[in-house]
């Protein structure tokens, strides 16, 4: 004779939502966001080089595509540092790390997302687009994504990939690559190191946890953090001086990015002139505003750009 359990079996049955919230983790849905605007800037000033419409069909088929192949980029990069991400609680609540997806699941994910997003760009705008897409996700995953583990010159080569979205929009409008191309891939490029190093400075412990070794992890004083947040800083700003030059953008453009840049690179100059180890609670603070001002200067410096050429 049984009995029944005394407590029912209870199964959580996933909603749509939920699903939802998992793929916008899986694919990095901000990054991503960041990479699509920053095509869109890209494809702009293409089109109006061409003289044509900046609102058009090939508009759609350039951010989808370029979305999809990132997004699936993203998604792979999880599948890759799923034990890393384990052992970090900025990033513990991943669904590859919860089990709330199965590695299956996700990989199915990143292979539609990245051969679809490539197929799009080759079939509705141009193959250098696409080729130029499939790339620069061979050089984050292949490159970039190993060397984490290995040596601070992550941060250095995973700029590259990072600074092609603008590059990808242009010639998603063009069809080849130019110097108002290189000038978008400037800018930013030297804006991910105060960037990227703020937040190896913020999480510099979950970093050493899971054995990824940025520069503030490897290093115990912060000079070379320091050393390398002031001189992309630097650099920075005559690089988005240079759309003004190319006759991208014109004066107002130009004043505004200058204030922009002057302003930027005051709060790179705090770190590097306090100078602190990383383990320094002040030096969390600064890293934190450092963040703050970095994730608002760019979306600005681009829509100023767009906005006096639309002018």
């Amino acid at each position: 004779m049984t009995t029944a359990p005394a407590h029912p079996l209870v199964v959580a049955v996933r909603g749509p939502m939920e699903l939802l919230r998992d793929y916008a983790q899986l694919t990095k849905i901000r990054v991503t966001t960041l990479v699509v605007v920053t095509a869109w800037c890209g494809f702009f000033f293409g089109q109006r080089k061409s003289g044509l419409p900046v609102l058009t069909i090939d508009l759609l088929w350039a951010l989808a595509g370029i979305g999809m192949v990132a997004a699936g980029t993203a998604c792979m990069n999880e599948i890759i540092e799923r034990k890393s991400d384990a052992l970090m609680r900025r990033t513990a609540g991943r669904p590859l790390v919860t089990g709330s997806m199965g590695l299956a699941h996700a990989i199915v994910i990143w292979a539609l997302l990245t051969f679809a997003g490539a197929a799009l760009l080759a079939i509705k705008l141009n193959p250098l687009t696409s080729l130029l897409s499939l790339l620069t996700a061979a050089c984050y995953l292949l490159l970039y994504t190993p060397l984490k583990k290995i040596h601070p010159l992550c941060t250095f080569v995973g700029a590259f990939p990072g600074a092609m979205p603008g590059v990808l929009g242009w010639t998603a409008a063009r069809g080849h690559l130019e110097w108002e191309a290189l000038a978008l891939f400037a800018i930013v490029f030297f804006w991910q190191f105060p960037h990227f190093h703020s937040i190896a400075l913020l999480y510099r412990d979950d970093y050493a946890r899971a054995g990824i070794r940025m520069l503030p992890v490897v290093e115990s004083n912060g000079r070379s953090t320091a050393r390398q947040i002031l001189m992309y800083g630097a650099a920075l700003l005559p690089a988005t001086l240079a759309p003004t030059l190319l006759g991208m953008a014109g004066l107002p453009y130009f004043v505004g990015a200058a204030v922009l840049g002057l302003c930027l690179f005051y709060f790179c100059a705090r770190i590097w002139r306090e100078c602190l180890p990383p383990s320094e609670p002040r030096s969390r603070i600064l890293a934190r505003t450092l963040l703050k001002a970095t994730v608002t200067y760019l979306p600005l410096l681009f829509a100023l750009m767009m906005l006096n050429s639309a002018a």
